[in-house]
């Protein structure tokens, strides 16, 4: 199979492969798609034997790819911003179009240097596009605040066999590693006569990528973390609150109730209920309802936490507070989103567009305490910000279990919570930590220390999660060192693979 190197045609395909790789994401799943994509844009990057790829085509190949990817892989934005953010359905959808136009950024910077550094053939020019494709998503997870969703490695979550490499390296070393065996599996050991590449790997390249997957396949056995103690009875609740009822005064009753019978029907020594479940400050919670979650925390000598806004209109912050027996404990959230939950400089016309209620929180320190639960520590964090995993780590070796609340309605029926889930996925095989996702709507669930799903709700349904988790000791690679180390190799690798270019014609 040749690839036709006409402008027109990989103009055409490099959003195609963009769109095609969010497949390989939940709730698809196929992980072997994302090897393929990426290896099918380092091919498209690829020179011919009488032209080279300038950097200006990469960069433009990088960023149609990209557009492709992100239009298809964060369509829930405009859910959000439309159909519960009150903004009307054109500017929505321009916004939407912009932020992927802005988030298509980083593969194009990826495109341009890869076509200024790259070797011309083999496995180095693999490496080379791993790493470059790697720091852009690294790039894309903390500059201006950071949108690390959809990077590849969150892909490859059991039952990828890359997901042994997580613990260690994390999910930019995962994505490093996808990328790269992707590569290696379109690269070929030269460019054939005529100056068209041909999609012929060399051995060298089959060879490297199944050392990876083999590597991978070894490691995913190793357990890290040791379990600790008796296990811990959990009640996940899910109240199912509809986005457009939940700020209505009138359904606030219905709130409390409905979460008050999930609790009183389902005793646990750990009861969660999602970010925001109490829709008001907690100042202005009856008296009356917490002294019965108290009582109903009481009965197993545990704890209920909750989500709740605390402070009041001067200060306020996205908080999950417990009550029970080890006193009453609180988070703040830390890492807000932004436009969700503050306004960035300049943007203020932006959100007069849209109806998003309590946008200018206050964050929490970056640094808080574990919630003590019968002996256990877990750490809470609250929807966006388990997508940072080196902020997860901050926790750690403490904690021994990890919490996230998310209120997921934002995103309706759409490929949000499945990504959401295993984003919690990625940050247990990172962790060796078992972590318990309490939502609105779903997906509510218990997932092991392996990054496998021990149990969910259906979506949509009001019920309690209930099961036994088990604290773990320990710290991972990962948890230990963070993205450090796959960082400073993606720096390093270009300068050890690159080699002078030999001049067009040249021998």
């Amino acid at each position: 199979m040749r690839l036709a190197e006409s402008a027109s045609r990989r103009v055409l395909l490099a959003p195609l492969l963009g769109a095609a790789s969010v497949a390989a994401f939940a709730p698809v799943g196929w992980f072997p798609l994302a090897w393929l994509t990426l290896g099918g844009l380092c091919l498209l990057l690829g020179p011919s034997a009488d032209r080279r790829g300038s950097v200006r085509e990469g960069a433009l190949l990088g960023w149609l790819f990209g557009l492709g990817f992100f239009l298809t892989g964060v369509s829930w934005i405009f859910v959000s911003l439309s159909t519960f953010g009150g903004m009307s359905a054109p500017v929505a959808g321009l916004a939407t179009l912009f932020f992927c136009a802005a988030m298509a950024l980083y593969p194009a910077l990826a495109g341009a240097l890869f076509a200024r550094l790259a070797p011309p053939t083999g496995w180095r020019r693999a490496l080379v596009f791993a790493a470059l494709w790697t720091l852009a998503e690294w790039l894309r997870g903390w500059l201006l605040t950071g949108f690390p969703w959809l990077a590849v490695g969150y892909s490859q979550t059991p039952r990828s066999p890359l997901a042994g490499f997580a613990p260690i390296v994390g999910v930019y070393g995962v994505s490093l590693l996808t990328a790269f065996a992707g590569a290696c599996l379109v690269e070929s050991g030269g460019i054939p006569r005529g100056g068209r590449r041909a999609v012929r790997p060399s051995l060298a390249g089959i060879t490297l990528a199944a050392i990876i997957l083999l590597g991978g396949i070894a490691l995913s056995g190793r357990a890290w973390t040791t379990p600790q103690g008796r296990p811990l009875s959990v009640a996940l609740l899910q109240g199912n609150i509809a986005q457009d009822d939940k700020w209505r005064p009138e359904k606030l009753e219905e709130s409390l109730l409905a979460y008050y019978s999930l609790m009183r029907d389902h005793p646990a020594r750990l009861t969660v209920l999602p970010e925001a479940a109490l829709p008001m400050f907690l100042a202005d919670v009856p008296q009356d309802y917490l002294d019965a979650l108290s009582q109903l925390a009481a009965r197993q000598d545990g704890e209920i936490l909750f989500g709740v806004v605390t402070g009041d209109w001067s200060r306020y912050a996205n908080s999950v507070v417990g009550l029970g027996a080890s006193g009453t404990q609180r988070y703040d959230k830390s890492h807000l989103v932004p436009f969700g939950e503050f306004v960035p400089p300049g943007f203020a016309w932006f959100m007069d567009l849209a109806y998003i209620p309590m946008s200018g929180f206050t964050p929490g320190g970056e640094r808080q305490a574990p919630f003590l639960v019968d002996g256990r520590r877990i750490a809470v964090n609250i929807c966006y910000e388990d997508a940072f995993g080196e902020e997860i780590i901050r926790a750690l070796p403490q904690a021994e279990l990890l919490l996230n609340v998310s209120n997921m309605a934002w995103f309706g029926d759409s490929l949000a919570p499945a990504q959401h889930l295993q984003i919690a996925r990625m940050r247990a095989l990172e962790t060796g930590r078992m972590v318990l996702s309490a939502t609105n709507t779903g997906i509510t669930a218990i997932i092991g220390a392996d990054g496998i799903v021990r149990a969910t709700l259906p979506s949509y349904t009001r019920a309690a999660l209930t099961g036994q988790v088990t604290a773990h000791i320990g710290a991972t690679p990962f948890a230990r060192w963070g993205n450090g180390p796959a960082v400073i190799l993606c720096f390093l690798l270009p300068g050890l693979a690159w080699r002078r270019r030999v001049p067009s014609g040249g021998t």
